[in-house]
């Protein structure tokens, strides 16, 4: 709300309560309408008009309209245009205000205006007023015919999926903005006429059906320029056009105002740094242009405040940005922290939104080796120890909103050879597709892990080496020394984290250029001496997972505990001699906010073309495309269960043509986190970038047919049914239950208040230790627990076995076809038994039609069929050929069974 102090008394307070709120001037001043006298109007006076409602997401959203009676002298017809823009300004300018003029609107309704609109754009959507007449009709674009009653939304034949799409978007504005969301909606296809009455309904708005004339193949080519124009409007209410047809949003200053002339409609907008001075003038300006160039009495003027722009506005621009609350971002904190360290004082940093999970880390972890073209399962106890020489497969499942998820990782190490990397790919990929879960994948390099990674591993060290067959091959044949890691050898551990269920231990050059002020290291030296080193900024943080760690590894480790600055000459014999090391915390890059693009190509990732997607939404998640979500540190590669790419490494290899595109010059590297994401399996660690409701992503049918659902009330009918995981016996690797350590236990669970259960009290040596990922670890009498493959193994019998639930499953299954919604009241309903008998419509029998032409992927599918009895439409000898089975032996199984064999033959 704006200053009360320049406020009109009458209109203080008002907009804090739902419905209308009237003013009429009087006497050179605003006098509140009664409720009882609300609808009654006089040509000789002129009115403010407040119309607020409650929008879903809890916000007011409030419009303004001045109603000028033919009869009403200037003087108060300015005063209450001035007065409406007070109004605005004391409710935060974020409202919309409207000139309304007698004869334009009526104190009684009026009778509808019948408008017909074309719309044009598979993304951004252009919105034009065209004459009503069937000669304004094509076969390209996409039209809405606004009646009193009802809306049409005709799709021209050579209309694509997504602009019939975006067009409802603008039916759904119109349906809630014009008509109060008290009408019906009705979508029209090109062509289809006979016997629906929706149809013969809409064709008699032109007189009665008609052919429309084949469109000309220049005007299907080339796109027709928009007969807009925007005009600067100076401080003295002079024009200056700025921009015409396509508008960019960086045409609009904020200190400027401008109008936007669209034939039928005129908009004004006002910078967010403008004086109401300014604003004044051009709201005069605007009303004497309309009245120099003679405009029809029809003709809609709207005012609007720059950050309050409504959607028919931002439709004549190209690229409106997306708009987001800004974050916070403390890029000094680092710096900060170190100032108070040298002064004595030990100051906690805040943590890192990066690090937080955002899905459950007590999930089951498997792992494997790329090793000669096939993957090697690693033992339990190892899958905690990477090798920078070897290439790795990992496999997490987890439970997530009452299912079970799986997430696999391609771990790639700095020093492994070109012929591993491909396989890890390729090896993966196949066994991701192999599953019915819809798993991620992520292609992931040594040291640009993201802080996911470590979470679900939670304890991890990485070694320098291989242990794979092709990396020990490499190493003979160029003649190089095995960095791989045993006890006899000098070795530098760097280590990181956050807590004690996130730590890890990376091995680095042993040498004193890799030492940093702000870690803490482990040496461990040829002859057994152990070093622990403090960097200057290191926290207590920093210190406990240096001694977790330490325990973990080896507790009968006695190291020599070395701050920086105050080292032994051995220390820095060690590595080799003493050199300069960076000594400044290091500070992670701002990251703005992400960006969103479809991507086309022709044949393969190599030919990837993409568009930005502005002010991006789930809804620009169209089943029929591929979409790469650009998070600078990461990249997500979302794919529709309609679109052409079917397999998990050619989604990854456009992420890595993206990756290589690098279109917004952010130096995008090629080793960025790059995840594969399928429609309707999207982790919450990608759901977060969306305002995300999860019922749009258990639909059925194409983005029209869906959009189409939800505008009349039938989403319900196109929601892929919930299927149970146990029912479905895959091809997969793991059992369902999180796998157990070589003594029967699994990882423990979390205590009631869902922190993790204390590490285990002192043994009676008086040692500590810790619990480990899958168990508790006990006491290692071994000089050196790197070398030895056990430093996990577990003796406690007490620790609760964790199980996944096994709930039910929702997953959309892609339609090829394109059933009208409308019938699905139609279809009769099974008998609520395990076996069902021949399904058929309406008690007629089913016309046949061929196997090609009934799955889901058909290249030529039939229209209007049943899709949940695709089965039903084969022929008998067809059916026995694809079943193995007469259809008669088919229903007699039970109902999940029915479903398994039909997902196997794309039938269901």
């Amino acid at each position: 709300m704006g200053s009360n102090k320049v406020i009109d008394l009458e209109l203080q307070g008002a907009g804090s309560k739902l419905g209308l709120e009237i003013w009429c001037v009087e006497n050179l001043r605003l006098v509140s309408v009664p409720q009882s006298s609300h609808g009654k109007f006089f040509s000789g006076s002129a009115y403010v008009v407040l119309h607020t409602t409650l929008l879903k997401s809890g916000a007011l959203q409030h419009d303004i309209h001045y109603w000028l009676g033919n009869n009403a002298n200037e003087v108060d017809s300015t005063l209450a245009s001035d007065k409406a823009l007070e109004l605005d300004a004391a409710l935060g300018s974020q409202s919309v205000q409207y000139k309304e003029v007698e004869g334009q609107v009526h104190s009684k309704p009026p009778t509808y205006e019948t408008r017909l609109l074309t719309c044009r754009g598979d993304r951004v959507v252009h919105v034009k007023e065209v004459a009503f007449s069937r000669s304004s009709l094509n076969h390209r674009d996409v039209f809405i015919l606004d009646t009193a009653s009802k809306i049409f939304h005709f799709s021209g034949c050579n209309s694509s999926i997504q602009e019939r799409a975006k067009a409802l978007e603008v039916v759904q504005y119109i349906k809630e903005y014009k008509h109060k969301g008290n009408c019906e909606v009705a979508a029209i296809e090109d062509g289809k006429f006979v016997g629906d009455a929706e149809v013969g309904e809409f064709w008699n708005f032109f007189g009665g059906y008609a052919p429309i004339p084949k469109d000309p193949p220049s005007t299907q080519e080339q796109p027709q320029s928009l007969s807009v124009k925007l005009f600067w409007i100076t401080l003295q209410g002079k024009f200056t056009q700025s921009g015409s047809g396509r508008l960019k949003r960086s045409m609009l200053e904020s200190n400027k105002c401008y109008m936007l002339d669209a034939d039928t409609q005129i908009f004004v907008w006002m910078g967010r740094t403008t004086h109401i001075t300014e604003r004044k003038t051009s709201i005069s300006a605007a009303e004497d242009f309309l009245r120099a160039q003679e405009r029809p009495v029809n003709t809609h003027l709207a005012f609007l405040t720059e950050g309050a722009e409504t959607a028919i506005f931002k439709s004549y621009f190209d690229d409106w940005p997306q708009t987001v609350a800004p974050k916070l971002y403390e890029e000094g904190r680092g710096k900060v922290a170190a100032m108070f360290k040298q002064t004595g004082y030990d100051v906690e940093e805040i943590p890192d939104e990066d690090d937080k999970s955002h899905i459950d880390c007590n999930g089951t972890l498997k792992v494997w080796r790329v090793n000669n073209g096939k993957l090697s399962p690693v033992p339990v106890v190892e899958q905690r120890k990477l090798y920078s020489g070897d290439c790795y497969t990992v496999q997490y499942i987890y439970s997530t909103n009452g299912r079970e998820e799986r997430l696999f990782y391609i771990w790639l190490g700095n020093k492994s050879c070109v012929e591993d990397r491909e396989d890890a790919i390729s090896l993966t990929s196949g066994l991701v597709d192999s599953t019915k879960f819809e798993p991620v994948l992520a292609r992931i390099v040594e040291n640009k892990e993201p802080s996911q990674f470590f979470l679900i591993f939670q304890t991890l060290i990485m070694f320098k080496g291989g242990m794979g067959s092709r990396y020990k091959s490499f190493i003979a044949e160029k003649g190089l020394d095995d960095e791989t890691y045993d006890n006899k050898k000098t070795a530098l551990f760097k280590i990181q984290g956050t807590n004690r269920d996130n730590m890890q231990a990376i091995q680095v050059d042993q040498v004193s250029r890799s030492l940093n002020s702000s870690c803490c290291y482990i040496l461990k030296a040829r002859d057994g001496s152990i070093f622990t080193w403090l960097g200057n900024l290191s926290t207590t943080r920093d210190h406990d997972l240096l001694y977790g760690m330490l325990d973990l590894i080896n507790p009968t480790w006695q190291p020599i505990l070395v701050r920086e600055g105050s080292e032994p000459d051995v220390f820095w014999e060690t590595l080799g001699g003493k050199t300069e090391y960076p000594k400044e915390k290091d500070i992670k890059r701002f990251v703005e906010d992400p960006h969103l693009f479809v991507s086309t190509y022709t044949k393969d990732a190599s030919d990837l073309k993409v568009k930005e997607i502005f002010n991006f939404t789930q809804d620009d998640l169209t089943t029929e495309d591929v979409l790469v979500l650009d998070c600078y540190s990461e990249i997500f590669v979302w794919v529709g269960h309609n679109t052409v790419v079917k397999s998990k490494q050619q989604a990854l290899s456009i992420g890595l043509a993206f990756l290589k595109k690098d279109v917004l010059g952010e130096g995008l590297s090629m080793d960025a986190p790059t995840y594969v994401v399928s429609e309707g399996h999207e982790p919450p660690f990608f759901t977060r970038f969306f305002e995300w409701d999860a019922s749009k992503a258990n639909m059925l049918g194409n983005s029209f047919e869906r959009k189409l659902a939800i505008l009349k009330g039938q989403s319900q009918k196109l929601e892929a049914p919930l299927r149970n995981s146990n029912n479905f016996n895959t091809k997969e690797t793991t059992p369902r239950r999180p796998s157990p350590t070589p003594n029967g236990f699994r990882r423990p669970s979390p205590t009631p208040n869902g922190s993790r259960r204390p590490s285990p009290g002192p043994t009676p040596n008086g040692l500590t230790r810790r619990q480990s990922l899958d168990s508790y670890t006990i006491r290692s009498t071994s000089s050196d627990a790197f070398s030895r493959p056990d430093f996990n193994n577990n003796n406690n019998n007490t620790t609760k076995n964790r199980r996944f639930s096994s709930p039910p499953i929702p997953r959309m299954f892609p339609s090829a076809s394109s059933p009208d919604v409308r019938t699905a009241d139609k279809t009769p309903s099974l008998p609520s038994k395990d076996s069902s008998p021949i399904p058929s419509q309406d008690g007629v029998k089913l016309v046949n039609y061929p196997y090609e032409r009934v799955k889901v992927n058909s290249k030529d599918p039939v229209p209007d069929i049943d899709i949940t009895k695709r089965e039903a439409y084969l022929t008998e000898e067809e059916f026995e050929e694809k079943f193995s089975m007469p259809k008669t032996a088919f229903y007699q199984l039970p109902r999940w069974k029915q479903n398994k064999i039909k997902m196997s033959l794309y039938l269901f």
